[in-house]
């Protein structure tokens, strides 16, 4: 191999793994998958996504058991077929958001944000409290 191919080699090897490391130190995201669909859980940019086995009922259920555990104030709750969205404060008086949307029959989608720049460590311990209830 010539010293300009070994060189070119050389740079592209060094962009891929800074490439591949950019994105893990941003502290901006942090993604768990196990499986394809159920227990897939991503925090991205102040708020907390996961899809959960069990349908809209089931996690409705099991979001109001866990914000009734936990000991938030209800602010409002609607609704429908395919969309529940439940509001609450906690003791800190943080607004926390909780939308639930249908993705297929016994999926559910549920995202958390806390107050507008979201708090990832309360949003997975609300998470967990609901996984608990399901």
């Amino acid at each position: 191999m010539n010293s300009v191919s070994l060189r070119s080699a050389r740079g592209l090897a060094a962009s891929l793994l800074l490439f591949a490391f950019a994105g893990l130190g941003s502290g901006c995201i942090a993604i768990v998958a196990a499986g394809a669909g159920a227990g897939t859980v991503a925090y991205l940019r102040g708020e907390l996504e996961a899809t959960l086995g069990g349908n809209l009922e089931q996690t409705n259920k099991a979001v109001n058991r866990a914000i009734e555990e936990l000991k938030f104030v209800r602010i409002s709750e609607n609704k429908d077929a395919l969309l529940a969205l439940t509001v609450v404060r906690n003791a800190a008086d943080q607004r926390i958001e909780v939308r639930q949307d249908v993705v297929g029959e016994k999926l559910t989608r549920v995202r958390i944000r806390v107050g507008v720049f979201g708090d990832e460590k309360l949003s997975r311990t609300l998470l967990d409290r609901i996984q608990a209830k399901l």
